[in-house]
């Protein structure tokens, strides 16, 4: 439901904001989540059915190994390549190619992501639980992952750090990277495999969509057909955003292997008072419908003169970059808009149910604002921490929830490739004295087997 408040106003700009009015009197929608979050702009991506459109390349690659990434590469991409794993001399090569400006900033994107996710790193941590019984958290990681950095409109080197970076941190010790390969050369995009140079990854697949997800998933062996006889061992944990065909397939094997999320279009939301500087919010709503048609970029204000005059600046701002097709589709299209609240209050009751990928504080008092907000991928305070910092060099993570499920997820962390067993080790004496609650509860369960585990250890001394 799309209010204006007054008489609507003509579209004098050529990028006009969908508006959604909810203040007074349409502010009881606020009290209400479900209802709020079916009033808020949200990219339309039916993965249901594209999982049925992805489901036979998926099981080709199962049944077949190989020879089906190749017929599948061949038939989305318009590409044979001669070998499925990128030659390690066309990695190096690309490494040494690299523009001295580009690498520099991709040593800075990787140091300060090194430095912020060593800190996520988990200790092993011992509770003793009783005396001679102790409960022991252990953290490993998983033994092999396979990483997706996506082509497309753009390419993406920094999603090779961001993928690869918690990775080596978590301690995983096979990494594999694929990324779609291009018509002129067979082989992913040249920065990508850069990135990889720089971080030491040299297992990297010329390999994109649905059928990379399922070569991850599955495997293959040297026997299987494929090109040079090579091999893709399967791994535990796939990571890395992508299209609606990679989303499609990673529901598809979720179970056969662990995976960080279903990411969709990327999202901004902007929550902004009359103190926010509307070239910044426009600039920043751009950067985010750079993307892609269907990016989303949302404004939530309690200033109809900041609306206003982030309009103007968005006509300005929109004609004078170089994608303007694509940010005029994102920001006129019907994910994007702008809500307009009566105060703070109702403010963050909007970008909670909302659930932002990316969220920005543009406020009086932004970092008290931003520690009320319950629901983000990332939150980005203040005038001079906008997305695109994220997005290359504040050390943070930029593979993050998308399609409100910052609401339950998190975004890709060290964590990711971590797996927590737990050790118990109690001696006999802490058993013998637990056993009578033990059989209790087994009893009440109508298992008295479970008990019958533990008396069976002590009946040969009362015998």
């Amino acid at each position: 439901m799309v209010r204006f408040r007054g008489v609507p106003r003509p579209p004098r700009l050529a990028t006009v904001l969908n508006r959604v009015d909810l203040r007074i009197p349409a502010r009881p929608a606020l009290t209400d989540d479900a209802a709020l979050r079916r009033l808020l702009p949200r990219a339309g991506l039916d993965v249901s059915a594209a999982i049925e459109q992805v489901r036979p390349t998926v099981e080709a690659v199962r049944e077949r190994g190989a020879p089906a990434v190749v017929e599948a590469t061949a038939r989305f991409d318009g590409v044979t390549p001669p070998s499925l794993r990128v030659p390690a001399a066309a990695i190096a090569a690309a490494g040494e190619a690299l523009d001295p400006a580009v690498r520099a900033a991709l040593g800075i994107a990787i140091e300060r992501a090194r430095l912020v996710h060593g800190a996520q790193r988990r200790t092993d941590v011992t509770t003793e639980v009783v005396p001679g019984g102790t409960v022991t958290q252990r953290w490993r990681p998983v033994a092999r992952v396979g990483l997706y950095v996506p082509g497309g409109l753009a390419v993406y080197p920094s999603s090779v750090v961001m993928n690869v970076v918690p990775a080596q941190v978590a301690g995983v010790e096979s990494i594999a990277v694929t990324s779609p390969p291009q018509k002129q050369t067979g082989l992913p995009d040249p920065y990508v495999l850069a990135a990889c140079a720089l971080l030491g990854v040299d297992e990297v697949y010329a390999v994109g969509g649905a059928q990379a997800i399922a070569m991850f998933a599955y495997g293959f062996s040297a026997g299987s057909g494929g090109p040079g006889e090579e091999s893709c061992p399967s791994v535990d944990v796939i990571t890395g955003p992508g299209n609606v065909w990679v989303t499609a397939a990673k529901r598809l094997v979720r179970g056969v292997v662990g995976i960080d999320a279903e990411a969709g279009p990327t999202e901004i939301a902007v929550l902004a008072d009359d103190t926010a500087d509307p070239r910044h919010v426009a600039a920043d709503l751009i950067s985010q419908a750079e993307h892609d048609p269907l990016a989303a970029s949302i404004l939530v204000t309690t200033s109809e003169a900041l609306l206003d005059a982030v309009e103007v600046e968005l006509t300005r701002q929109v004609a004078a970059t170089k994608h303007t097709e694509r940010i005029t589709t994102a920001l006129t299209g019907p994910q994007s808009g702008v809500v307009l609240v009566d105060d703070l209050d109702a403010a963050l009751r909007v970008v909670d149910a909302y659930g932002a990928e990316h969220l920005e504080i543009q406020t009086r008092d932004a970092r008290t604002v931003a520690e009320r907000v319950r629901s983000a991928g990332a939150i980005f305070v203040g005038p001079w921490s906008p997305v695109s910092l994220g997005d290359y060099c504040a050390g943070s993570n930029h593979v993050l929830p998308t399609g409100g499920c910052a609401r339950h997820s998190s975004g890709l962390s060290v964590q990711t490739f971590l797996r927590g067993v737990q050790l118990i080790e109690y001696d006999e004496p802490a058993l013998r004295d637990v056993t009578p609650h033990v059989v209790a509860l087994a009893h009440a369960e109508d298992l008295p087997a479970h008990g019958q585990a533990l008396t069976a250890r002590f009946s040969r001394f009362s015998s």
